[in-house]
């Protein structure tokens, strides 16, 4: 399959003194003609989580942006990513390792490759249906004791620890976590992928975002300015790539005796 996107990019620091966010394409940069995309939230010591989510953002994309697509070159460079993150140095008396999420979607011929690890997530959404087809499974505690039926969803979202994520990429790690996968070849047109880092679902609700994106009188421009002023007042950084599959073509194979 080929596509025909149309990309817009959302970056704001909050009311943090630094950005930790990291997005590829940079801000500012991306085009209708870039396939992958990476989304990094840094976290851990002065600026440790700044230099963290750029050295595993801007490697990832970077070592892909060029090359046929394959799982393998993505687990390549995800390798190459850590392999970065374990350069940072860390003073002696910092307790914290620098690290950071991660979260990647790459548009290829067989269709769409996500892979996360932490709290950042990527949405697949129908505005046609109204509906969230896929999104991210955050890597949280609370995750983990909603799934040992311990709390409530509702419980969750009021609880204190619901930003403590269980998975991250950090610095000199062993073992490396694992990264979760998913692919989907059920992309039609009008599809959206929106990436966003954790800050930007302070003040948004998923069923906040479906209606955003489902408005059928407003540009993709629109969408994205309604984005930015309802995450006005957060006060973490927060940061979105917003991706429109305006036309999806598909490649059908000729029989071999053809001409």
């Amino acid at each position: 399959m080929k596509y025909k996107l149309k990309v817009i990019s959302i970056q704001e620091i909050g009311k943090r003194p630094n950005q930790e966010d990291s997005i590829y394409p940079l801000l500012g940069v991306a085009t209708d003609d870039d396939r992958v995309f990476v989304l990094c939230d840094g976290m851990g010591g002065h600026e440790r989580g700044e230099l963290a989510s750029n050295a595993v953002c801007m490697t990832i994309g970077d070592y892909l942006h060029d090359k046929p697509f394959t799982e393998n070159e993505f687990l390549n460079a995800l390798n190459l990513a850590f392999e970065e993150l374990d350069k940072i140095e860390v003073a002696a008396n910092d307790k914290k390792k620098p690290g950071t999420t991660m979260t990647f979607l790459g548009f290829y011929d067989k269709g769409a490759f996500i892979a996360h690890i932490g709290d950042s997530r990527v949405y697949h959404i129908r505005p046609s249906k109204h509906q969230i087809l896929f999104q991210t499974k955050d890597h949280s505690l609370v995750n983990q004791l909603l799934d040992l039926g311990e709390i409530t969803p509702k419980e969750a979202k009021l609880s204190p620890i619901k930003n403590v994520i269980s998975r991250a990429m950090l610095s000199n790690q062993n073992p490396r976590p694992k990264v979760d996968i998913y692919k989907t070849t059920d992309i039609k047109n009008g599809d959206y992928f929106l990436m966003c880092s954790d800050g930007m679902l302070e003040q948004i609700t998923d069923d906040n975002i479906i209606n955003i994106i489902s408005l059928k009188d407003k540009s993709d421009e629109n969408k994205a300015e309604i984005l930015r002023k309802v995450t006005d007042n957060n006060n973490d950084n927060h940061s979105a790539h917003l991706i429109h599959v305006l036309k999806v073509i598909k490649r059908y194979r000729l029989p071999w005796n053809s001409y």
